[in-house]
């Protein structure tokens, strides 16, 4: 392995050959430089960069900070590099069997054995001249990743320093070339599954339609010729990446050193984002150079001719540079320690929410909108007999009063920005085996309204008379409200039938328990959420628990929230409950409810009731009534009891 002094000295080499191989004159290419850096740093960036009106928390241009000198250690709890080969084509040749070389970087922890827990991951392109492995040789960059991860900067990842030459030797700059520009097809069928295959990262098989599901968590970055590689494997490979972090480099999509051709490269990344909806996919890329750098003209074009376009706004890509850094790993080590804490975060990273339905929208428009996939169906009933109106603004269900048209909207707009985002919103409860067995479970799910890590969760169950699932106004405006205070709330898509309906919501718990590190939800705590026919179900489950409906036991929930249901049974094994009724409800009597309340007041167990006069069924939130707000005295009394 070359020592380091011996590397620095090579880039150089390269970069002097480059510029005269091109009839660049050094002196030259730093004026242009200086003209440069005034055009980025002058007033339309700036004002741009403050208008606040962007999701992301970055600013778009600026300096990058030192790395801490105690980053530049070995860490106590460091992790260990590992050398696979795996087997390739040369793309860039006669298209012959080769065999190829990676270094992979496992933190400190992780364990061969353990398949649930989960990494994002890293690839790393090297320049010209350099080799697979040598990210974890010089200028102490793997130290940056151990103490990164034992410091809580970044989430322990998986990093993979991976080479686009064929046999892992030096090539001459065109040779170099010709290997960079087919790479893409190395990375996607041969190097990615090879070592997504083997470690433990968010793919769940090595198939591509797996590998562009987990997009989220993958990234890519290159130095030098890398940058270059870099900046490609955005043109060819952004369904399967969402980070890129191009150090010292611009895209040569078109053209070469020396014939850059920037305008041409921006119009097709920007005419790529646009024609493949990337906005709201979401994608991020970290570019870098440092100020003293001996090629940086072609960065600084390109951030220039990138931030001239309304399109790329600052939670899609910003610029940075290393104050007095030059063309070397010193300054590769700073923009790696800079961009990763902006990686794999989606709090930073996602678009704004797009408007994408409205109160004229079919309601077949959103059962069929590819977004959704095969649950579509399952956002309004699925027995279409107990509701009417074709758009959103005019649904109407049956035996449900009060229905908000723009909470219709809303419910329909966040469930599809979730999805384009890249978030799991529908689970199934049942396996394929008990499906085919049952088919009527088909119909069944979990739709997921995301809180905040690791805060308890509720279940809100929708009413229907046990007929049909009234979810678009009984339970998923519910579970919307609750995830807006930071708990995690589900929705249950359940079989018609008192039995079935307790059966899937005892399922349902379990579920949940069972996957809560996948939901990173916690189970401490939890509220059962009914409405109608829906509050029976959580009123049974909190009774007699999830045993008695084909389950084992799992704990029972810290409170029941049930809106208009005559339920007047009282066993004494109630868990705190909370209630509300209207005075003009014609099928669950105000006074029944009451009286059930105190029955299990007289059992030494907290209840509460609201009865809210003139109101019918089926209200839900109470939007516009006297009912409003009841949600906010449910959800203390469900604190008060944690």
């Amino acid at each position: 392995m070359k020592p380091l002094t011996q590397a620095i000295s090579c880039f150089l080499c390269c970069l002097l050959t480059m510029l005269t191989l091109c009839g660049c004159q050094t002196e030259a290419a730093n004026n242009n430089d200086n003209q440069d850096d005034k055009k980025l740093l002058g007033e339309p960036i700036s004002a741009r960069n403050n208008q606040g009106d962007e999701p992301f928390t970055l600013e778009q241009t600026g300096m990058t900070n030192k790395v801490p000198s105690s980053y530049l250690s070995a860490a106590s709890q460091g992790g260990t590099v590992r050398e696979i080969k795996y087997h390739s084509k040369d793309y860039a040749g006669n298209g012959g069997d080769i065999t190829k070389q990676a270094f992979v970087y496992l933190p400190y922890g992780y364990d061969d054995g353990d398949s649930d827990t989960r990494y994002n991951i890293l690839y790393l392109m090297h320049g010209w001249g350099g080799h697979a492995g040598e990210y974890f040789e010089y200028a102490n960059i793997k130290n940056i990743f151990d103490n990164m991860i034992a410091n809580g900067d970044i989430e322990p990842l998986i990093v993979v320093s991976a080479t686009f030459y064929h046999d892992n030797s030096d090539r001459d700059f065109g040779s170099s070339e010709r290997e960079l520009r087919a790479f893409h097809n190395d990375f996607e069928k041969h190097l990615m599954p090879a070592v997504e295959g083997q470690f433990h990262t968010y793919a769940k098989s090595t198939s591509a339609e797996d590998m562009k599901a987990s997009r989220d968590h993958r990234a890519f970055g290159g130095f030098s010729l890398g940058s270059v590689t870099t900046w490609l494997q955005f043109c060819y490979d952004y369904d399967y990446i969402r980070y890129f972090l191009p150090m010292s480099g611009s895209s040569w999509y078109y053209g070469t050193y020396g014939d850059f051709q920037i305008e041409k490269n921006v119009n097709f990344i920007e005419s790529l984002a646009e024609d493949n909806d990337l906005d709201s996919r979401g994608y991020f890329i970290y570019h870098a150079v440092g100020t003293q750098d001996q090629v940086k003209s072609q960065s600084i074009d390109m951030a220039n001719e990138m931030l001239s376009r309304e399109i790329f706004t600052p939670n899609h890509y910003v610029f940075y540079q290393k104050e007095g850094g030059v063309h070397d790993h010193y300054a590769v080590r700073e923009f790696i320690y800079n961009a990763l804490p902006y990686f794999f975060t989606k709090q930073n990273t996602a678009p704004a929410d797009q408007e994408y339905f409205n109160k004229d929208t079919a309601i077949s428009e959103v059962q069929s909108d590819p977004a959704f996939g095969n649950y579509g169906r399952l956002i309004f009933p699925v027995n279409s007999g107990y509701y009417s109106g074709s758009t959103l603004g005019d649904l109407s269900l049956t035996w449900y009063n009060y229905i908000d048209p723009d909470k219709t909207v809303e419910i329909a707009n966040y469930m599809k920005n979730r999805a384009v985002q890249g978030d799991t919103i529908f689970y199934d409860i049942y396996t394929d085996a008990e499906k085919s067995a049952d088919p009527a479970k088909n119909n069944t799910g979990l739709f997921f309204f995301k809180g905040e890590k690791n805060k308890p969760f509720a279940i809100c169950n929708a009413g229907g008379g046990f007929a049909y699932v009234g979810a678009m106004h009984d339970s998923f405006p519910h579970a919307l409200e609750l995830s807006k205070m930071g708990y995690n709330a589900f929705a249950l898509i359940y079989r018609p039938g008192s039995q079935t309906a307790c059966e899937d919501l005892a399922r349902a718990i379990a579920f949940i328990h069972e996957h809560a590190d996948e939901l990173e939800v916690s189970t401490e705590n939890y509220s059962l959420w009914g409405d109608s026919a829906g509050a029976r179900m959580a009123a049974w489950l909190g009774t007699y628990g999830t045993t008695a409906f084909g389950e084992k036991s799992y704990p029972k929930p810290a409170a029941v929230i049930m809106q208009y249901t005559g339920l007047s049974e009282v066993t004494g094994n109630e868990p705190p409950t909370y209630n509300c009724v209207g005075t003009s409800d014609g099928i669950a009597n105000y006074r029944t409810m009451q009286n059930r309340i105190n029955g299990i007041k007289a059992n030494s167990t907290d209840a509460q009731i609201e009865i809210f006069s003139g109101l019918p069924h089926g209200f839900g939130l109470g939007t516009g009534t006297v009912a409003e707000g009841w949600i906010d005295n449910a959800v203390a009394f469900w604190e008060r009891q944690i």
